[in-house]
């Protein structure tokens, strides 16, 4: 257009104020209730294209609840949902799925043996046709991948994938079906730094094409820097929403909790006495090599950090000390003994303490009380056995000292722990296992799925702990536990450990390459070599 043409605006004319983008999502006053439990109190959120929020709150505070709603899994008992202004019908996930919506769950829901496309595909075609739309499925696939920058190969096995390629499949999947709203569940939990920002720059993309992302962790430094706008509930009620730019992570934090929340400091010590060592231990299972050559040692007093993604031989080296692996060669020293066939009675009688990475699997059954799980390693132990018999008195006090000691919410010692929400039952295993003074502590996840507040507690025990002059092994796939705790920091790849590094020396940059495997190209045994 000619500048000749072009009306001029007065001064006194206001400027016309740009239209918000449209809401495609509006949850309205849901509110949900499980017996006398209040899950969703009357919570308010909006969602517009092009937009990803933050959803905030502590383990049990109902956002999980509000997105069963969400996808139909729960029927609010009062309140609704609109998708593109359009209400939801209660209680169908097809209806949600068919509406546009789509979830990206931490923990991969894949078929290793199948391809990118067989992954993508499962579930959209009709189990009677004959034949798979095959070439057209594969050019929609990759259509979808170069508009939206996600780098995949359709006809990879997912078994090969890494981590990061394994969620750009999960997200392609949604896309798939059409996906117009993404919810996106602790996305960089099993994710090196590197594959964090790449999956950063993927939501960028996302975005741009139109879509719209609601954002669900704990890390608050990532909802500072991806999100426009969070939402925190409380004890199932929304108590507040930002603007990102207009917050702090500190501020969140104490919304989250409805307190401040001092960070636990690592004190520098001097290491003490030797305690335990692998030397050149190599561990295989039904043919699987799980580690290789693995050499370390733990100190009385200070903290090893093992970081690496899931699957690189940091469940073998936590089963070593328990007693639940034993080294095919080498040797597992503890307190200057060998012993190649440590049983885990052995163990506990030892002082070695495992909080294990699966609470709910391994650390708890879940339809036993409280009173019972806390006496699982020392129910033949004085005070809690006379005779031969379990002394339930002694035990329900025992229970009720941990309760207060560990401010475990939790009606009673009787209560059944699967009642428990995964922060408190994450405080009645520490509970079990400091409570015993160990010499030695495997903490492998410990603060995995917890929010801001029961990290910090968690964090606090076991500094503590290594204070009171245990030597503590710790296995986390987050970096910044790793590096806020450990003095000493190895990394895991494919069944082999890098030399230990003070943590003053090192940075998240270079442990999260050494997680991708740089530096590790020329020490692989030729079997994890193979295998991988």
């Amino acid at each position: 257009m000619s500048r000749s043409t072009t009306k001029s605006r007065s001064p006194a004319e206001p400027r016309a104020k740009a239209a918000e983008p449209e809401i495609v999502l509006r949850l309205s006053d849901i509110t949900k209730r499980f017996g006398s439990l209040l899950a969703n109190d009357t919570v308010n959120i909006e969602l517009r294209r092009g937009e990803i929020i933050g959803l905030l709150g502590e383990n049990g505070a109902g956002k999980t609840t509000l997105m069963n709603i969400l996808f139909g899994h729960y029927v609010a008992d009062e309140g609704s949902v609109e998708v593109f202004g359009k209400s939801l019908p209660a209680g169908e996930p097809s209806a949600a799925i068919a509406a546009g919506i789509g979830m990206v769950h931490q923990h991969f829901t894949l078929a290793d043996n199948l391809t990118v496309y067989e992954n993508i595909i499962l579930g959209t075609e009709p189990f009677w046709r004959l034949s798979s739309e095959y070439g057209a499925a594969v050019r929609r696939i990759e259509g979808l991948a170069k508009s939206f920058g996600i780098n995949v190969d359709p006809t990879a096995t997912v078994g090969r994938l890494s981590v990061g390629e394994r969620q750009r499949v999960e997200i392609l999947k949604a896309l798939y079906r059409n996906a117009r709203i993404l919810i996106l569940d602790e996305p960089t939990a099993v994710l090196t730094p590197q594959e964090s920002k790449a999956l950063f720059e993927t939501l960028e993309s996302l975005l741009a094409g139109g879509l719209s992302v609601i954002f669900i962790t704990h890390k608050l430094y990532e909802v500072m820097e991806v999100t426009r706008r969070v939402y925190v509930l409380r004890a199932g009620k929304l108590i507040a929403e930002r603007d990102t730019d207009k917050t702090t992570s500190d501020d969140l934090a104490e919304l989250m909790v409805g307190r401040p929340i001092p960070s636990p400091k690592r004190e520098a010590q001097e290491p003490g006495p030797l305690l335990a060592e692998l030397r050149n231990v190599t561990v295989r299972r039904k043919g699987e090599l799980l580690l290789g050559d693995v050499s370390l040692q733990l100190r009385a007093g200070e903290i090893l950090g093992i970081a690496g993604v899931a699957g690189n031989g940091q469940r073998a080296l936590a089963d070593l000390f328990a007693g639940l692996a034993h080294p095919d060669e080498g040797y597992l020293i503890i307190a200057g003994n060998s012993y190649p066939n440590l049983h885990p009675r052995n163990a506990v009688q030892l002082g070695i303490a495992r909080i294990p990475e699966d609470r709910h699997t391994q650390g708890v059954i879940g339809d036993m009380s409280v009173a019972e799980n806390l006496l699982a390693e020392h129910y033949n132990a004085r005070p809690f056995s006379r005779f031969g018999l379990i002394d339930w008195e002694a035990a329900r006090r025992f229970a009720g000292q941990i309760i207060r000691d560990y401010d475990v919410k939790c009606p009673s010692p009787l209560t059944a722990v699967r009642l428990l929400s995964g922060g408190n039952m994450q405080k009645l295993i520490l509970g079990r296992v400091l409570s015993g003074k160990p010499r030695i502590v495997i903490a492998s996840q410990p603060s995995r799925g917890l929010d801001v507040g029961a990290v910090a507690y968690v964090h606090g025990r076991l500094l503590a702990a290594c204070s009171s002059g245990a030597a503590i092994l710790l296995i986390s796939e987050d970096l910044d536990e790793i590096i806020s705790l450990a003095d000493r920091i190895s990394v895991a790849f494919r069944g082999r450990l890098s030399p230990p590094i003070a943590r003053a020396a090192v940075t998240i940059r270079q442990l999260g390459l050494r997680m991708a495997g740089h530096g590790f190209e020329d020490s692989l045994p030729r079997e994890a070599a193979n295998a991988n």
